[in-house]
């Protein structure tokens, strides 16, 4: 799949970050008071509950001895294959850019829902003529996304807001803290194994996982099912990653598309 290219700086359609900067502040507002109102609404929620701290995010292994080789960029990006997110692009197939708050530099806006790809669209839309008819919504995988991170462009990602509602949840313990980044979720009693090869599915949408949960015996798993999930964000996660080695664990995680089961993705991914 074709997917968009980073603008050069002699595209006219820079001009949008600057634009967006100085006179469209509302639309970050927009995409972001959705996030604010979910992180005070959850808080609403969960700030009664008394539930003991979950164990941090985790590779889901026993410490093994550090190694020097860390996994490559490559590595990385495979574990991400099969995930979506969107983002908008122009005629010539260029993402449209957005300024950080100090003008610094422009990013591209990754969003896990369409819906929200396309709001930004209809602001984009309305405020540059030359973007009603050639910008539209077009979705990227993850791990293009993250190749693409390596040469250096940056991204800004938009999360789910039920997914940060649910991680606020699990993270009841600190919620005032927040919530920062995108939510991913794992537990230690899916961890699989597949022709000699270990696998430590990490989600996006706590539906998935609690689904799976479900169909682990009631014997392993005890009478409740959140409580066996871990919640991290992606970006910690992927860092962890990046500062791994091979039989550190951490190569054995594998990011589970939403929608799907693990042992449906780790069949695909087995494949290629």
């Amino acid at each position: 799949m074709e997917f968009p290219k980073p603008q050069v700086h002699t595209n006219p359609l820079l001009s949008l970050s600057t634009f967006i900067q100085q006179n469209c502040l509302r639309l970050g507002s927009e995409l972001s008071s959705r996030l604010d109102d979910t992180k005070r609404l959850a808080a609403t929620l969960v700030g009664r509950l008394q539930r003991p701290p979950l164990p941090p995010f985790a590779s889901l292994s026993q410490p093994k001895p550090a190694v020097a080789a860390t996994l490559s960029p490559d590595y990385v990006a495979k574990t991400l294959s099969g995930t979506a997110v969107y983002t908008v692009s122009n005629s010539n197939n260029e993402f449209v850019l957005i300024s950080d708050p100090n003008g610094a530099k422009s990013i591209g806006l990754l969003c896990f829902r369409q819906e929200d790809a396309e709001a930004f669209l209809a602001q984009a839309r309305l405020r540059r003529k030359e973007l009603r008819s050639a910008a539209k919504v077009v979705p990227i995988t993850l791990d293009q996304v993250y190749m693409l991170k390596v040469e250096g462009i940056a991204f800004r990602f938009l999360p789910d807001p039920l997914q940060i509602k649910n991680a606020l949840e699990l993270k009841a313990a600190d919620v005032r803290t927040g919530f920062d980044g995108v939510p991913v979720f794992q537990s230690e009693l899916l961890v699989v194994k597949k022709k000699n090869k270990r696998y430590c599915p990490v989600y996006f949408q706590k539906e998935d996982i609690e689904k799976e949960l479900s169909k682990v015996s009631r014997a392993s798993r005890g009478p409740g099912v959140s409580q066996h999930i871990m919640v991290g964000s992606l970006e910690d996660v992927l860092k962890k990653m990046e500062m791994s080695g091979k039989n550190s664990g951490w190569e054995d995680l594998i990011f589970i598309p939403p929608g799907k089961s693990h042992s449906q993705h780790i069949q695909e991914i087995a494949k290629v």
